[in-house]
């Protein structure tokens, strides 16, 4: 590896597809919630999810894929029919709802406030990972077996601002693979995320008081749960990737 850059901001994210990422890994974090639902969804047999820009675009690949469930959230909440033109989404954004039963050997469409976002800008790269806490040092060990000429770190954010998980989850990263970067260009932002991450790893939980999507969470019964279960770390060995068509599978 010779460089190593973490984007904090959806405005960094979306100046990807102007740059040739041909032999880049992107790492994508939204720790609440996309990546971290793609997690689960996978754990329990999903056969596959493509993450679609926008509603819009989700209902026109839902004609392709008619056979898929279709999931995603506005401001958190599940996408109903006023948002479609009259079209429900099935599932919202929380890994709970992902269990066995509902998403075995079933393909997804999904479409999240920032994090599918994300996935789309970096499509053309080498190889795109999906990253949370629940895989985190598999992903480590993946990025450090490819040895990519650059590897970017990519936090989805929430909605046009840097969010303080995706930071930590960042941080994890770049904590897990310090002992292999010498000699590699490392970004100010590397540093600053590795430095937030040391400082609050002890105990993450209490660390979401100071994130807005959080708080957010937090203070809403329903989801609330989801926090915490987005945190715990390394409950699954396995990094999902999405090839250059778009689509999201596990690996075998």
């Amino acid at each position: 590896m010779r460089i190593l850059d973490v984007l904090l901001t959806p405005a960094e994210f979306q100046r990807l597809p102007n740059r040739d990422l041909s032999r880049s890994i992107c790492v994508v974090f939204d720790v609440l919630r996309a990546t971290s639902t793609m997690l689960q969804a996978f754990a329990n047999g999903a056969r596959a999810i493509r993450p679609a820009m926008d509603i819009p675009e989700a209902l026109e690949w839902y004609r392709d894929w008619p056979d898929a469930l279709l999931a995603g959230e506005r401001d958190g909440i599940r996408i109903g029919p006023q948002l479609t033109g009259g079209i429900e989404f099935y599932l919202g954004n929380s890994p709970r709802e992902f269990n066995r039963e509902t998403v075995r050997g079933r393909r997804f469409l999904m479409t999240t406030s920032n994090g599918t976002r994300a996935l789309r800008s970096c499509q053309h790269a080498a190889a795109v990972l999906i990253a949370s806490f629940a895989n985190i040092s598999a992903v480590a060990e993946r990025v450090l077996d490819a040895d990519p000429d650059e590897l970017i770190i990519v936090c989805s954010g929430t909605q046009e601002a840097s969010a303080y998980e995706d930071v930590l989850g960042a941080g994890a990263l770049v904590d897990r693979l310090s002992p292999k970067l010498q000699g590699v260009r490392i970004d100010d932002a590397a540093h600053l995320v590795r430095n937030a991450y040391r400082l609050a790893k002890d105990d993450l939980l209490a660390s979401m008081e100071n994130s807005r999507n959080g708080r957010r969470l937090l203070n809403l019964p329903d989801l609330a749960p989801d926090v915490p279960l987005c945190l715990q770390i390394d409950r699954f060995d396995f990094v999902p990737e999405m090839d250059r068509n778009g689509v999201i599978t596990r690996p075998i």
